[in-house]
């Protein structure tokens, strides 16, 4: 969430803020709230400094006056704290629903029609052939199993088997390795979550609509939540606690399954494994100092990367920079790296890379000390370093042969334990 005080003293920059994202202007309501928030805690300060100078005025020679006066200033204080305890319901409400203010360098825009490629490597492979998508090459190959998938898991479910469950895992051991070599640490996160983590992460309100949940039905406390993305547990890692400036930067890479409704999404890539309820996917997340040159330059390094995961597995890709419309509530800057599909003929996104300053810590409550002796909330930032099996689709279509085989990348072979796959 934003501070306050910055809300307070830059009303039409949030407001333009929520306009260009596209979310409901709550700033102004907010801001009412806040007014009548704090003149009820100044008031009940008030009557509390009123009542300890009743009490100490007395000296101990009590008098029925000052008895019916402490009754009086008793409930006149317990009937503004009850009407306290509802605005700041409100308030923090109000707060959770009042978006990030993206970077000046953002594209102001609606839609990813808006959205600027800022750079792209390698070619489009060629074919001279027939070529096929994923989806026919998966079966030819029998590498997924998507009717029994359906079968057992309902829309959109799927086996990955043989050699393509070798690829999957191949993957996800490789993006470790590469993440590792770069200072992350390996982590395997919970999944299942109470409701806190999703709004530290800024996933609730928003997104709540996309996630799935599990709760007793005779206790409604124990409703807990399947999360979408290692994002969302990594970011309350360090909940509630005050980091040291010598310990920053922290370095998260988080394996993990995903689980995803993809409401509104049906009709959109019904078939294959592009848009899938669950998955699995390494997510980077960066714990670092309140500085937006060092998170920008985190930004950097966690595209960078992700484009050298993409490189040494001979994909063509293009880097975008989101616009406003695009990049999601609790952005400040955000890029996709989407890669070449041939089925498709068109890019996916396989990659996104945001910076969120200190919206999701002042949420999680994560703060450190200067060297100063000051306290001040971190900056966090979070990278899909790779997830499987969308990535498998570009992997399949593009390295597919003539004969119906398809070459594995040279990366992957000692995974996967071959050069080629080839048709049953």
């Amino acid at each position: 969430m934003l501070d306050i005080q910055f809300i307070r003293e830059n009303k039409k920059l949030v407001k333009e803020a929520a306009q260009n994202k596209g979310v409901p202007d709550r700033v102004d309501e907010l801001l009412k709230v806040d007014e009548k928030r704090r003149d009820l805690i100044q008031k009940v300060q008030d009557l509390r400094t009123e009542r300890n100078q009743l009490n100490q005025g007395s000296k101990g020679d009590v008098t029925q006056e000052i008895i019916e006066k402490g009754k009086k200033l008793k409930e006149e204080i317990s009937s503004l704290e009850n009407e306290l305890s509802e605005i700041e319901e409100k308030y923090n409400s109000l707060m959770l629903q009042i978006p990030n203010v993206p970077s000046k360098d953002v594209p102001v825009g609606d839609s990813e029609e808006d959205n600027k490629e800022v750079t792209q490597w390698g070619k489009k492979p060629e074919f001279d052939f027939e070529y096929k998508s994923h989806f026919e090459l998966a079966k030819d190959l029998d590498i997924v199993d998507f009717d029994r998938g359906t079968k057992v898991a309902g829309f959109r479910g799927y086996f990955l088997k043989g050699d393509g469950a070798l690829l999957h895992l191949g993957i996800m051991n490789f993006a470790l390795r590469k993440l590792i070599e770069k200072g992350f640490t390996p982590m395997v996160p919970p999944i299942i979550l109470n409701e806190r983590p999703f709004i530290n992460s800024s996933h609730f309100p928003w997104g709540k609509v996309d996630v799935y949940k599990t709760f007793d039905d005779q206790e409604e406390q124990d409703e807990r939540f399947l999360a979408g993305t290692a994002e969302v547990p990594l970011v309350s890692y360090h909940m509630d606690e005050v980091l040291d400036e010598e310990e920053l930067p922290k370095l998260y890479a988080g394996y993990s399954p995903c689980y995803r409704r993809e409401i509104g999404s049906y009709g959109k890539d019904t078939q294959g494994m592009f848009r899938i309820h669950e998955f699995m996917k390494v997510e980077q997340v960066v714990v670092c100092k309140n500085d937006m040159k060092e998170s920008e330059k985190w930004l950097e390094n966690l595209r960078n990367y992700s484009e050298e995961m993409l490189q040494d597995l001979g994909l063509h890709y293009r880097v975008m920079l989101m616009c406003t419309g695009d990049m999601g509530e609790p952005q400040v800057k955000k890029y996709d790296i989407e890669t070449w599909m041939p089925g498709r003929q068109d890019y996916g996104e396989t990659m996104s890379d945001s910076i969120v300053g200190d919206f999701q810590s002042r949420r999680a409550n994560i703060r450190y000390k200067t060297k100063e002796g000051n306290m001040e909330y971190v900056h966090l930032l979070n990278n899909t370093a790779i997830a499987s099996p969308r990535i498998l689709i570009a992997i399949l279509e593009s390295y597919q042969q003539k004969d119906g085989s398809v070459i594995v990348p040279e990366v992957l072979r000692d995974y996967v334990g071959k050069d080629v796959i080839t048709p049953k």
